[in-house]
């Protein structure tokens, strides 16, 4: 394991999140989105101008993918919805916990198959009530996993045989076995220490990394496939939550932060963009199914 001295930049400077997260590459429009579960809002950087544009919610959000008919699925405070831009549109919301109010989603993808996987927690962070779902294509709901104190994830290995789900109250990444329309055989697989911080967002590269947020541990870190420590970045920001490789060759990687519960500064709550040497991601998937 090396930590890694690279080219680290605050690209988004009149933008600061108050809980960053969501991070999601859409080549159709040429640009990175990412949300602000507690602004709430949804962020979005076009590659080609550099533009950032902040689009106001209804209600926290944790994530977005994209829907194959266009626009995207929203994981809102109260379910799903499908959202669309330019204008703003959102759609009636609907999900699989009506009987439990104070929960809200925290972090999903959709992957290859066109399912989405995606974790819900309580709000007010007192209770292990959330959960690991999975919706299908056919928009059927599916509870893969629970008792969650903060649910973050998933990472989609590209062999598709992994998924990387983790509780970030337990400092604990675990791994499932993947199946086609489901996930088991649930094992710890990377338990994060005090130093550490909490691992948060996470992603896979094109090599079948992982790439792993530290929240309150100021860097990002690099797993090999047998969960062994490849490299660490630091970041001039404390509470990093989440990343995704972007732009026309999956080879620019943006990084997103929280300033939640800290002082005003330049950096926290900031977009970065960091060199990676070459690493490239793997391309986002659409969610094709009913929503509500």
């Amino acid at each position: 394991m090396s930590k890694v001295q690279t080219s680290v930049r605050n690209i988004a400077r009149e933008t600061r999140d108050t809980l960053g997260e969501g991070a999601l590459w859409v080549a159709r429009d040429g640009a990175f989105y990412w949300v602000d579960i507690l602004a709430p809002a949804l962020n979005r950087l076009t590659l080609a101008t550099g533009a950032v544009e902040r689009f106001l919610m209804p209600e926290p959000l944790g994530w977005v993918v994209e829907h194959a008919d266009g626009g995207f699925v929203g994981g809102f405070r109260s379910g799903i919805a499908r959202i669309t831009l330019d204008p703003l549109t959102i759609g009636p919301r609907s999900g699989p916990e009506p009987h439990l109010p104070g929960n809200r989603m925290n972090d999903g993808k959709a992957d290859a198959t066109g399912a989405i996987w995606c974790g819900t927690m309580d709000m007010a962070e007192e209770q292990d009530s959330g959960s690991l779902y999975r919706l299908s294509p056919e928009g059927a709901w599916q509870q893969i996993d629970s008792d969650y104190g903060v649910p973050n994830g998933p990472g989609l290995s590209p062999c598709g045989q992994w998924l990387y789900h983790a509780d970030s109250s337990k400092r604990l990444i675990y791994r499932f076995a993947r199946h086609e329309s489901d996930a088991s055989s649930r094992e710890p697989f990377i338990q994060f220490t005090e130093v550490d911080g909490y691992p948060d967002g996470m992603n896979c590269d094109a090599e079948g990394f992982l790439w792993v947020a530290h929240w309150d541990g100021g860097r990002i870190s690099r797993f090999d496939p047998d969960g062994k420590l490849e490299r660490s970045i630091e970041l001039p920001a404390r509470r990093i939550t989440n990343m995704a490789f972007a732009g026309e060759g999956l080879d620019r990687l943006f990084v997103t932060s929280a300033a939640i519960g800290l002082p005003e500064s330049e950096h926290d709550g900031a977009l970065f963009e960091v060199e990676t040497g070459g690493v490239r991601g793997n391309p986002s998937h659409a969610y094709a199914g009913p929503v509500g």
